[in-house]
């Protein structure tokens, strides 16, 4: 049985060091690529969402209070996808003086965003010209709705594969 003369433990240390330096520079690296804090929930940038947090509550309530809002479309597909709101008062007469303008995007990938505006109006349903989609898959559709001094946000998660689309 030979003895270790006590050589390889500064090479270990050393290694280790040159490793977790490495471990430390990829990881800066990487994140710097996919910035984590990148939002666009209410079609604005994470710092001003959070900023405004509140007021977008509160004008949420205010607008909830007066109107009602119905996604109409019967579904995304990749060729013609007609977007479609019906917005009514609580009474259920149609509001056709509110201003909408909608993005749809694909999540935490914005290569493919499409910004829709100006709807033909008809008795309180908003229909937009249709859409072509890249890709088959789920997608978010973001609709900033203004009637007079009232704004909403109202967001949509939506699959060319399936009928639904749920708010979140």
């Amino acid at each position: 049985m030979s003895k270790s003369n006590g050589r390889i433990w500064p090479y270990a240390i050393g290694a280790s060091i040159v490793l977790v330096f490495g471990f430390c520079v990829a990881t800066i690296v990487v994140t710097q690529q996919s910035p984590v804090e990148v939002s666009d929930t209410y079609m604005m940038g994470y710092h001003e969402a959070d900023a405004s947090a509140n007021e977008i509550i509160e004008a949420q309530i205010a607008f909830d209070k007066k109107y009602k809002i119905e996604y109409q479309t019967e579904g995304l597909s990749l060729a013609h996808s007609e977007i479609k709101y019906k917005i009514t008062d609580f009474d259920g007469n149609p509001v056709n003086n509110a201003t909408i303008k909608i993005m749809v995007t694909r999540p935490n990938e914005h290569k493919h965003d499409q910004e829709v505006l100006s709807p033909s109006v008809e008795n309180g349903v908003y229909t937009f010209a249709p859409i072509t989609l890249a890709v088959e898959g789920r997608w978010d559709i973001m609709a900033k709705i203004n009637i007079d001094d009232l704004q909403r946000f109202y967001n949509l998660k939506a699959d060319t594969r399936a009928k639904e689309a749920f708010e979140y």
